[in-house]
């Protein structure tokens, strides 16, 4: 029993890790492609981004593979794998539930880690990234990857849901925990400025909560940052993006410049 939940275990992270990669690297080469440049200068931060994102993927895969085993072996989960044992009209509201519930999780426990001792202790780890690249969804500090890896397996073992619906959520939260820290709005702009825009959260808005830390702390919906007083708005990726193109410009530049500097010294060793 032990070797078949350490399998499952491993499995589970190898399977969080490899995704993690692909969709995070999807999108960072959907940046370069978009906006070169967005992240030049950020070799060093990326690849901490990516050391802390894999540690982190183990802390993700072991429960995730404890229950995988539970539900396969003893049924643990309120998992099931027959479409047809609920009503077909429950698929969209079990996929509904786990976003809500989700999206609660994290809103509350996010505000908590930005308690200043919570924060210096672990979700410093998160904001270190300045500012953020696609690399960045995962990259936690231990503590506060164990407050996200607990959520969707405490859902499952309460909330019913069909396996092929709790991928459909396994999917929208790693493309949205990707594109909202990529520095740059993938969503058309009525997802973000119009009417959607005013309850669903992208990376206009969760900039934001880089910029200014103390705001905007929801993972899909604006619904409790609303109730709570904590939502600012969207910010607007334009500064960004002008540092971006002023660092492009400066860079050969600062080569050209260097390069006459050498010919100068050679000829000023000639002339001696």
């Amino acid at each position: 029993m032990l070797l078949a939940i350490t399998l499952s275990a491993l499995a589970m992270t190898t399977i969080v890790g490899v995704r993690y990669l692909i969709v995070s690297g999807a999108f960072a080469a959907a940046t370069r492609l978009r906006h070169p440049g967005l992240y030049r200068g950020l070799d060093a931060q990326m690849r901490r981004e990516i050391a802390w994102s894999l540690a982190s993927a183990a802390i993700y895969g072991i429960p995730a593979g404890v229950l995988a085993w539970g539900w396969q072996a003893h049924g643990w989960t309120r998992i099931y794998a027959d479409v047809h044992a609920r009503p077909l009209w429950y698929l969209p509201v079990s996929v509904l539930l786990y976003l809500v519930c989700h999206d609660t999780w994290f809103y509350w426990t996010h505000r908590w880690m930005h308690r200043p001792a919570v924060f210096r202790a672990a979700h410093a780890v998160h904001h270190a990234s300045r500012p953020p690249t696609a690399w960045a969804a995962m990259a936690f500090h231990p503590i506060e990857a164990v407050t996200g890896a607990v959520a969707i397996p405490l859902l499952v073992l309460v909330i019913p849901i069909h396996v092929g619906a709790l991928g459909f959520v396994l999917a929208i939260m790693t493309v949205m925990g990707v594109t909202n820290h990529m520095g740059w709005e993938m969503f058309p702009r009525f997802m973000w400025r119009g009417v959607v825009g005013g309850w669903l959260i992208t990376a206009s808005h969760h900039q934001r909560h880089h910029e200014q830390y103390g705001c905007n702390y929801g993972l899909y919906f604006r619904f409790w940052d609303r109730m709570c007083g904590t939502d600012r708005g969207v910010g607007d990726f334009a500064r960004t993006h002008a540092r971006a193109a002023v660092a492009r410009q400066a860079g050969p530049l600062r080569g050209a410049a260097s390069r006459g500097g050498a010919g100068a010294g050679r000829g000023a060793d000639r002339a001696s």
